[in-house]
């Protein structure tokens, strides 16, 4: 009976011990071992919810593969479903709580949504698609080998093989704003923060290592560095710099650390998983006001917090200094007003900073530091500022004699620019030009004819000049401006230098370059493989029909361009002239603004108080309404080819509303728009919004796309009433009184 009872106390011990061990256990590898390391092609993956859970999926990752701490699919944000094909580092804390961050992504720039696929072709090629399967929003570049096989090591390397297993493309070359342990950063690849910590797009801050140095900047051109520090422990024979052993070169990471990230604040720390989530300890030895934009731009950083500077002061005495800066005077002792007079005149510095009889240009201003060193007690800071001269009352004598003085000077001006207009105009203009701090590569004429081969691919033809394709020595596209006319010509030509160079944003076109020789004026422009907007929502072509989802992008691509023009530029921009035309689409559909400083306002487009008042900001969301109809109804604001009671869009929108068939205005060359016909109307719906004849009843764009980002609520809001606030004639007589510190440029 004793060993009896024994043999029955055991059994009962081990069934508790495995009832207590399994469940936690086995479910977890169950789990991970549901999904391979690696696959081989053809296949394909649709971003979809499981029918089963994983602790992956808690974690936002819908998994392909899984190697070790690794996985490899789609990371959603739990806010508005945009998803990046990325590599996601995840580790449990316990049984119940599962967390995970993206180390690379494919598609930071383009997010897809539910339903996109990835496919491995039988052609050997890799694509990230939209839901429709039609527009390639990543592929990797292997020009000239397949790919056969996707392979995720245990370190988080996505790794991509030929037929005889060869590697063709890995992730660990292509880094994002993360390092994890085992990969290398080699002159060359920088890492690049994300503008926010909800947002993966690119920003300004970047982290690089070139010839023994670390260097944190900002990537302007020229980079604006802000930290520097020597690669103590870097072989000659080994540029690069590996994560491992503890160590990243000279900065100490410890047993602790997953992965290095450069954040979205400038910062570089080093992260591990703790009981209160992924913690980062900072690896810069900088303090607070050291970061270019800890108080934002324009802003004063102390010990005691940010102060904004007043636009009324334009010398700021005291210890302030900027580590971002070009010297103009490097060898020269000056005094602080000649310091202040010379960047006054000087096209593109935006500050000065004067110290000790040395003069800094900045041509852009960030966060300003104050600094409480003995050493600069001299220093003072010179901000430029728009001049608002007070508005004086003069009796007639002085009228008269203002009068004739002004005669007497316009035709001395007219006899100087009789005698030597042309030669001394355009030697001033190119020497404004050369003497502009971070401006984009200036090219000459030369260049550009080889580039363009003669020019002799038009791309198309405005009223400014002509567009030609051409090939930069190192392969990339991009879309040459030769402008023509003498005269006004010149003006725009520096606005939009002067405007379009210090302006950066994904939803903007970027300048790339410029020439300026004689009478030889060219931009150079991105190129943009998809042309204009207008040519694939007017077109009757059901093949070349845009879906619901990418119409729906480029509309949000459209209001975050102009969100930032409006409200995130040192100085407000209005557009002027936003239409399909001037909206241009590149290979993955992502729209971008262009023309702003050159624009003049289109006929159809033109709000109402073109007519009568001052012009605000709001004419460009009026626009932007005009255009948000265009691509949901697939047709012109005015149609010559339509009846004659259907010719004007907005006439026609207001009747479909009233006879509550506004579905019949969607563009029925898409299937896809028609399927989701409802939620076009809705949309529909923000249009009529923007297009209110009173401009103070018009949205925001920032509150547009909160309203797309889902962060604000108002389409309950947005019932007939709107409505009947429309403009229903178009608006064609330019307008008599601009705000002039509101422009892109001179007009």
């Amino acid at each position: 009976m004793i060993m009896n009872t024994n043999t029955s106390s055991a059994f009962v011990m081990i069934t508790l011990l495995i009832l207590l061990i399994i469940p936690s256990s086995f479910f977890i590898d169950a789990e991970i071992m549901d999904y391979p390391s690696f696959v081989n092609g053809p296949n394909s993956w649709r971003n979809t919810l499981s029918t089963g859970y994983s602790f992956w999926e808690s974690g936002s990752v819908r998994p392909i593969l899984v190697s070790g701490m690794f996985a490899c699919g789609f990371h959603c944000s739990f806010v508005d479903e945009n998803c990046l094909f990325a590599v996601s580092i995840g580790s449990s804390k316990d049984n119940f709580d599962f967390s995970t961050q993206v180390v690379w992504s494919a598609n930071r720039k383009n997010p897809v949504q539910m339903q996109a696929l990835l496919e491995l072709t039988s052609e050997g090629k890799l694509n990230l698609k939209d839901a429709n399967d039609i527009v390639v929003f990543w592929s990797p570049s292997t020009p000239g080998k397949s790919i056969s096989r996707l392979n995720l090591t245990s370190e988080g390397n996505l790794m991509l093989f030929n037929e005889t297993n060869y590697i063709v493309w890995q992730s660990f070359d292509h880094p994002t704003d993360t390092l994890v342990r085992g990969q290398r950063l080699v002159p060359g690849q920088k890492l690049k923060a994300s503008v926010s910590p909800d947002d993966p797009i690119e920003g300004l801050y970047a982290f690089a290592v070139s010839r023994g140095v670390f260097t944190a900047n900002m990537d302007l051109n020229p980079p604006q560095i802000y930290y520097e520090r020597p690669v103590e422990d870097n072989n000659s024979d080994n540029p690069y710099v590996e994560f491992k052993n503890k160590r990243f070169g000279s900065f100490y990471v410890g047993d602790s650390g997953s992965f290095i990230q450069l954040g979205s604040d400038g910062h570089l720390k080093a992260y591990e998983l703790t009981e209160s989530g992924w913690e980062g300890i900072d690896l810069l030895d900088l303090d607070q006001c050291s970061y270019p934009l800890q108080c934002g731009k324009y802003s004063l950083c102390s010990k005691e917090g940010c102060t904004f500077c007043s636009s009324y002061s334009i010398g700021l005495k005291g210890g302030y200094s900027q580590p971002i800066y070009s010297s103009l005077f490097s060898d020269t002792i000056i005094t602080s007003e000649i310091c202040k007079e010379t960047c006054l005149k000087n096209c593109s510095c935006k500050a000065a900073i004067y110290n000790l009889g040395y003069c800094y240009f900045l041509s852009q201003v960030f966060s300003i530091e104050k600094n409480y060193s003995s050493d600069y007690y001299s220093n003072s800071a010179f901000i430029k500022v728009q001049n608002y001269p007070e508005k004086k009352r003069q009796n007639g004598a002085v009228i008269v004699a203002s009068t004739l003085g002004a005669v007497l000077v316009v035709l001395l001006i007219c006899g100087l620019f009789f005698l030597r207009a042309e030669k001394g105009f355009e030697e001033a203009e190119e020497h404004c030009l050369d003497n502009m701090l971070g401006m984009p590569t200036r090219f000459s004429y030369e260049e550009l004819k080889n580039i363009t081969k003669n020019f002799s691919n038009k791309l198309g033809e405005g009223g400014f000049g002509s567009v030609f394709h051409g090939i930069l020595p190192l392969g990339s596209d991009v879309a040459v401006k030769h402008q023509f006319n003498f005269g006004a010509v010149n003006k725009s030509f520096i606005a939009e230098v002067q405007t379009i160079g210090s302006i950066h944003h994904f939803n903007l076109v970027s300048l790339v370059g410029f020439c300026a020789e004689s009478s030889n004026k060219l931009l150079v422009y991105e190129y943009m493989a998809n042309g204009s907007l207008d040519r694939w929502i007017f077109n009757q072509n059901r093949d070349l029909a845009l879906g619901w989802q990418i119409r729906r992008k480029i509309i949000l691509d459209i209001a975050k361009g102009l969100a930032y023009l409006h409200e995130e530029c040192n100085q407000k921009i209005i557009h002027f002239d936003i239409k399909p035309q001037n909206i241009l689409l590149d290979e993955n559909f992502n729209a971008k603004i262009s023309d702003f400083g050159l624009s003049k306002g289109t006929p159809g487009y033109m709000a109402p108080e073109w007519l009568s008042s001052c012009i605000t900001e709001k004419v460009d969301v009026y626009s932007f309404g005009i255009v948000v109809l265009e691509i949901l109804c697939g047709r012109r604001n005015v149609d010559e080819s339509q009846q004659e009671e259907d010719m004007h869009l907005l006439g026609l929108f207001k009747r479909k509303q009233e006879e509550g068939q506004l579905m019949d205005l969607v563009d029925k060359c898409s299937d896809d728009m028609q399927s989701n016909a409802a939620e076009v109307v809705e949309l529909m719906k923000v249009a009529a919004w923007c297009l209110q004849t009173e401009y103070a009843r018009r949205p925001s764009m920032s509150t547009v796309v909160k309203l797309f980002e889902a962060s604000v609520d108002v389409t309950g809001g947005l019932n007939e009433d709107f409505l009947n606030g429309l403009t229903l004639e178009p608006v064609d007589t330019f307008p008599s009184i601009v705000l002039s510190s509101m422009l892109s440029g001179p007009r």
